[in-house]
C-alpha cells in the first residue's frame, strides 16, 4: 500500500469501542485530520438513537454515503470514526470514497468492556441499550477485506501506536504530515 492509501483510515466497531477517543489520539500521533462520523448523522438519526431505537438500512444509507464522500474529498487524508457494522456498509463507504482506498481498522472489545465504557460515557446520544442491537448487526470484517483488528483492551495512546505500527508493517507508513 502506498502512503496515500494509509492516509485514509476508517476506525470501525460498535458503540463504546473507542472510535472517537482512539481517532483523536491517532490524529495527534499522525497529523492526519480526524472526523467523528457521528457528527455526520442527520438530526432524525440522532433523535431515533437517542430514543433507544436502532437505525435501519434506510436510515444509514445517506450517512454512509456522506462518510465515503468525506474520505474521497480529503486530499490530505482522513481518519474517520464510523461504525461500518456490516460488509455491505463498508462496501458503500468504499464506493463513495473512490478514489481513496480506505483501510478499515476494527476496534474489537468484549461485551463486558463495551458495556462498562458505555456506562461511563457522558453526553453522547447513543444509549447503552443499543449495544446489543449493534453487536447483533456486526459482521466482523472478512479476510478478503484486509482490515486490521485491534483489541480495545489498552489505553488510547497505546492503541493509536499499535495501529500506526501495524499500518507501517503493511508496506507503507502513516508519516506525520509536514
Amino acid at each position: 500500500m502506498s502512503l496515500f492509501e494509509h492516509r485514509h483510515i476508517v476506525l470501525m466497531g460498535v458503540c463504546g469501542c473507542g472510535k472517537s477517543t482512539v481517532g483523536a489520539e491517532l490524529s495527534r500521533a499522525s497529523g492526519i485530520a480526524f472526523l467523528d462520523g457521528d457528527d455526520l448523522h442527520p438530526a432524525e438519526n440522532v433523535a431515533k438513537m437517542r430514543a433507544g431505537h436502532a437505525l435501519d438500512d434506510a436510515d444509514r444509507a445517506p450517512w454512509l454515503a456522506e462518510c465515503g464522500r468525506r474520505l474521497a474529498t480529503a486530499e490530505e487524508g482522513l481518519i474517520l470514526g464510523c461504525s461500518a457494522l456490516t460488509g455491505r456498509y463498508r462496501d458503500m463507504i468504499r464506493a463513495h470514497a473512490a478514489p481513496a482506498q480506505p483501510v478499515f481498522v476494527y476496534l474489537h472489545g468484549t461485551r463486558a468492556t463495551l458495556r462498562q465504557r458505555l456506562g461511563a460515557r457522558r453526553g453522547h446520544f447513543m444509549p447503552t441499550a443499543l449495544l446489543d442491537s449493534q453487536l447483533a448487526t456486526l459482521e466482523v470484517p472478512a479476510p478478503i477485506e484486509a482490515a486490521l483488528t485491534v483489541s480495545i483492551e489498552n489505553t488510547s495512546p497505546a492503541l493509536a501506536a499499535q495501529v500506526l505500527t501495524r499500518l507501517a508493517g503493511r508496506g507503507g507508513s502513516v508519516a506525520r504530515a509536514a
